[in-house]
């Protein structure tokens, strides 16, 4: 018997990781298991797990007493990931095993019954934080080797069971480096089929403008109109605009994905599309829990957060919506830690006028009293409506407009996409820095970044004294005629820009 083994794995902890050093004592005595480190029920499960897993897979578990430890100890640790490390421990202590062949490299994984590797979550984080180490190999289960391979200069291994990684670790059975098939898909990626594209909608020329201005610069967008206007594809056809995922925004949704569990097998190609129900709480929309994971806002980061009929969430769970639409990023405090996830996300909503939904519709006469009108309209806050960058109004288009026969092109949503890459395009060789888009401008930069003339400066002071609008809207307003002029491909933000950026201002102002 070889005494205390330590094999290495990681933590997933919030967007991060941690080293864990997964460390096994046998010693004469009554045959038992004790799993100790502050981990779940999920981990002390997987002494039954380990113990079954290792004798299917025709290797001795000794009959002594054994103790395991999670260290650090403080750090609270849930997932069945350990199981892997655990029965490697139990075999370097027991002697089956060398130190020497389980020593820098990182083993992750949940054991079957028989021995097999099912797939975990949180892959990415973990291969992240074997490299950040300076561990050079990780052994994952075989469907996770995929989302591993992600991180760079890191040598990955998939395991299919216990017995196979035994032998290879023995040197008796060589298990191949994980190569990916395909390579990762470049910026031209086609938009996907099954999105709505501009042209697919009749009529709505503002709303298709305003559309493609959000695109364009990550803005914040309301639709209001009558039920059956259309707002809800406007804005499923905003994903179909903006530009695909690079590789390093692929491994950050692959990333937050896989932790969630959403996704444990490949890799995230497309920007998500989340669209959470209004009976969603506050947990499942910002994210947490006792042991904190990443909410609808977190895994809708770089990509768009849908919310139908904004005024039907609960005012608590719009409210929390506050700090991550200012701070692109989410920070969960519980009494065992604090953890942060990323949350750079597009929220496009929609709502109706009034309770009825026809207040100022052509068609439809409006049921609703004034005052249920204001307690409607008063649902959202000032504080979160100034945080939308674009207010649209959305008529419905008359029924013969609609049954009118249209070609079947794709001309103005294909010259819209490359307006939209053009602009994108000159705010990053503007920027050159972590700043890609001009709605993530801080106050002090869009002063330093953003020229204005002499005649833009007093339209925007007259504008900004006769709606009252607040500093933050001032430089909301700023922003989006940069974007506009961005996407008429102006070096400089005109009288016109700033005039069609205010239009979308008036009604939260």
């Amino acid at each position: 018997m070889s005494g205390v083994s330590k094999v290495l794995s990681a933590a997933p902890v919030g967007f991060d990781g941690s080293l864990i050093e997964v460390e096994c004592d046998i010693k004469n005595g009554l045959p038992s298991l004790q799993i100790v480190g502050m981990g779940n029920k999920a981990i002390d499960e997987a002494k039954e797990r380990v113990r079954s897993a290792i004798t299917n897979s025709l290797l001795d578990f000794p009959t002594k007493k054994l103790v395991v430890n999670l260290a650090p100890a403080e750090l609270p640790k849930d997932g069945s990931h350990y199981d892997l490390p655990i029965a490697l421990a139990i075999l370097v202590s027991s002697g089956q095993l060398l130190a020497t062949e389980v020593s820098e490299a990182i083993f992750a994984g949940e054991l079957a019954l028989d021995g097999t590797l099912r797939p975990i979550k949180g892959v990415v984080s973990i291969a992240e934080t074997a490299h950040h180490h300076g561990c050079h190999t990780i052994y994952v289960p075989a469907i996770n080797a995929e989302q591993a391979s992600l991180v760079d200069d890191l040598e990955v291994i998939g395991v299919a069971n216990l017995k196979e990684l035994f032998l290879h670790l023995k040197h008796e059975q060589r298990l191949p480096i994980f190569t990916p098939a395909v390579a990762i898909p470049p910026r031209s990626t086609p938009v996907a089929s099954h999105l709505p594209l501009l042209d697919d909608i009749h009529g709505q020329e503002q709303a298709k403008r305003a559309i493609a201005i959000a695109a364009a610069g990550r803005h914040n967008i309301l639709l209001t109109g009558s039920p059956g206007a259309g707002k809800t594809m406007l804005a499923q056809t905003l994903l179909s605009l903006l530009p695909p995922l690079d590789r390093s925004e692929q491994i950050a949704v692959t990333k937050l994905h896989s932790l969630s569990g959403d996704v444990i097998d490949g890799i995230v190609n497309e920007r998500p599309f989340r669209s959470p129900h209004h009976t969603a709480s506050r947990i499942a929309l910002i994210g947490g829990g006792n042991r904190p994971k990443p909410g609808e806002v977190s895994l809708a980061h770089l990509g768009v957060l849908f919310l139908d009929e904004l005024p039907e969430y609960p005012r608590a769970v719009l409210e929390s919506l506050r700090q991550p639409l200012e701070d692109k990023r989410v920070s969960i405090s519980r009494a065992n830690g604090h953890v942060v996830y990323p949350a750079d996300f597009m929220m496009v909503a929609t709502m109706n006028p009034c309770p009825c939904g026809y207040l100022g519709d052509e068609k439809r006469e409006c049921t609703c009293t004034s005052n249920q009108i204001l307690a409607y309209q008063q649902r959202l806050s000032g504080p979160l409506l100034d945080r939308i960058d674009l207010v649209v109004s959305v008529k419905r288009v008359p029924n013969e407009a609609l049954l009118e026969s249209k070609p079947m092109t794709s001309i103005q949503h294909k010259k819209t996409v490359e307006n939209i890459k053009n602009a994108t395009s000159l705010q990053h060789s503007r920027y050159k820095s972590s700043i890609v888009n001009n709605s993530n401008l801080s106050s002090r930069e869009v002063n330093r970044q953003i020229y204005l003339s002499p005649s833009v400066r007093t339209i925007l002071a007259q504008a900004a004294e006769r709606l009252n609008v607040s500093a933050r809207s001032y430089f909301k307003i700023i922003k989006v005629a940069r974007t506009i002029a961005d996407l008429e491909g102006s070096q400089q933000i005109r009288p016109e820009h700033v005039a069609e950026a205010l239009q979308y201002r008036l009604i939260t102002s």
